[in-house]
């Protein structure tokens, strides 16, 4: 079991104690291994609640960033250093919110992906790789507690103690396999890492398939937009408010007063009576909404449309994206890697619906590799997954009366 070589590291949280930690974190040498953690599952936002340091010559440090009104002095300290982050695009928005932004980085559990690692866990790969095992029994908790328990404090700090080391056998690895530029660039590319804003996030809604009309499925938007404004002023996870299930129930029986809304069977939840009128106002509206208003079943987006329905609305794609997903999977075989990171599935889907015009093979190899790019596809990727796609544009155009099964064309 991994333990704290150093003993428990002290809990910064005064200004003066921010300036005497970055001295001493400037003292040290090589990259900073950093760790957040957020109040997932308790909190309607991702802050971070606590941010976890390590680097060789300064030992461990942790911070609680909800006091500070800034931690400038930690973000001009780090910069010009490596930061060494697992699973990076959870942690970067949550420090980006208090102003830290990394000019370089390693990831861990990507560059665990790249070599083809079938788990890529933290906790998995310190034990692979360094013989150690992590305790993860508060890896659930709600970190917005104050103040934060002793345990909970011990376990956080582990989660650096050995991320330097970590970084250092997968970066030999990724050198030894011939992956240590894929893997740059991918770090490269997440420096910048936004989190997608959803379009539609209600349509997520767990169970929302069982809805059936058009105005169930306004019920089912207007409870959730409802939910997520109480959830965002209380600083509280949605689901804690109202389950999605009680959302369903509640939209297939579109209720009319509060008393039938709370004799829906299966309409539950800790806010089910708090907020009652504003479920209530929620599927009134939905009931008064004018029928060009309701939203439609499948929704409305600039992509191609599901890969169900290729073979149906454009036989020749459905075609190309078979044929380009087999020689994919080929690919990611023979250099170890999962066939997501080869080429993310939205970009595939993309430039195979809407192929470049070219046909003659350097002028379309050169078009692909244009559009994979514009989609945000890193070189390395573009240099293995152009050529699949170039050939698949190529047979399926040459073999139009080839007809593909709907079966064949699952959803990514």
């Amino acid at each position: 079991m991994l333990t704290l070589r150093d003993g428990m590291p002290p809990l910064v949280e005064t200004p003066p104690a921010l300036a005497e930690m970055c001295e001493l974190l400037a003292a040290g040498t090589g990259p900073v291994a950093i760790d957040a953690e957020r109040a997932s599952g308790y909190r309607y936002s991702s802050r971070a609640y606590l941010i976890q340091l390590r680097r060789e010559g300064s030992g461990s440090f942790m911070v609680d960033p909800i006091g500070f009104e800034s931690l400038e002095p930690l973000h001009r300290t780090l910069e010009g250093t490596e930061w060494i982050l697992h699973a990076a695009t959870q942690d970067l928005p949550c420090l980006n919110e208090v102003g830290l932004y990394p000019t370089a980085l390693f990831d861990t559990e990507l560059a665990g992906r790249l070599l083809g690692y079938p788990r890529v866990g933290l906790a998995t790969l310190v034990e692979t790789l360094l013989g150690f095992r992590l305790a993860k029994e508060h890896s659930a908790v709600d970190w917005s507690t104050r103040p934060l328990p002793l345990p909970w404090l011990e376990y956080a700090a582990l989660d650096v103690e050995v991320l330097v080391e970590l970084r250092d056998l997968l970066a030999a690895e990724l050198i030894e396999t011939g992956k240590d530029e894929w893997a740059r660039q991918e770090f490269d590319y997440l420096r910048s890492f936004v989190p997608a804003v959803r379009t539609d996030a209600w349509r997520r809604t767990s169970g929302v398939h069982r809805v059936r009309g058009r105005r169930a499925l306004a019920a089912v938007r207007e409870l959730w937009e409802t939910r997520n404004e109480i959830a965002e002023q209380r600083d509280v996870t949605p689901g804690r408010i109202l389950p999605d299930a009680a959302i369903v129930v509640a939209a297939t029986a579109l209720p009319t007063d509060r008393d039938a809304l709370m004799a829906t069977k299966g309409f539950h939840g800790r806010g089910a009576d708090r907020y009652a009128s504003r479920w209530v106002a929620a599927l009134n509206r939905a009931a008064q909404m004018d029928e060009e208003d309701l939203p439609t079943r499948t929704p409305r987006g600039d992509g191609p449309p599901l890969p169900r329905a290729w073979a149906e609305k454009d036989p020749v794609a459905a075609r190309r994206l078979v044929l380009a997903r087999e020689a994919l999977t080929a690919v990611a075989e023979e250099h170890h890697l999962p066939v997501e990171n080869v080429l993310t599935p939205d970009y595939l889907r993309r430039t195979l619906w809407t192929p470049p015009k070219a046909r003659e093979p350097e002028a379309l190899a050169a078009a692909v590799a244009d559009q994979l790019a514009g989609y945000g596809a890193r070189p390395w990727q573009v240099e293995l997954a152009g050529p699949v796609l170039v050939d698949a544009i190529l047979t399926a155009d040459a073999e139009p009366e080839v007809v593909v099964p709907p079966a064949a064309l699952t959803d990514d």
